[in-house]
């Protein structure tokens, strides 16, 4: 068995919570700034199927799947989510506008999803509340 190097570990939590921290923003935002109801009328405008479920969930997902990422805890579901929450948002919205972000183009949510396709792909890594919940399985404390 080969060893993993702790640095990775360290990579992995070091994308986690900046990705994390970004995603949060973006769900704070949709819940306390714009408002649900605004983010509703951002995704009819948009042709989002059911946009009363979807903005809602969207925010949701942003803000505490960010936190989650945070801790590692169910990283890769929650990731891969994220992931396909924001190629949603490139092809909707930022694809037309080209590719910086200044102009409302696809660099952050690109990146984004690549960051979030990176963790689903590779885990959360050993410094994470899915990994310490693992080890504690593993010896018998939870069921």
């Amino acid at each position: 068995m080969a060893v993993r190097d702790p640095r990775a570990d360290q990579a992995l939590a070091i994308l986690r919570v900046v990705i994390g921290i970004v995603f949060m923003a973006h769900g704070y935002e949709k819940f306390f700034l714009i408002g649900i109801s605004g983010v509703t009328g951002f995704f009819s405008s948009l042709g989002v199927p059911l946009p009363g479920v979807a903005a809602p969930a969207i925010s949701t997902l942003e803000l505490a799947g960010g936190g989650a990422l945070i801790a590692g805890f169910f990283a890769r579901p929650i990731a891969f989510l994220l992931m396909c929450d924001v190629l949603t948002a490139l092809f909707l919205v930022h694809l037309k506008n080209g590719f910086f972000v200044g102009k409302g183009g696809v660099e952050l949510v690109m990146t984004l999803a690549a960051a979030a396709l990176a963790i689903a792909v590779a885990g959360p890594g050993t410094l994470s509340a899915d990994r310490v919940l693992a080890a504690r399985r593993a010896r018998g404390r939870l069921s």
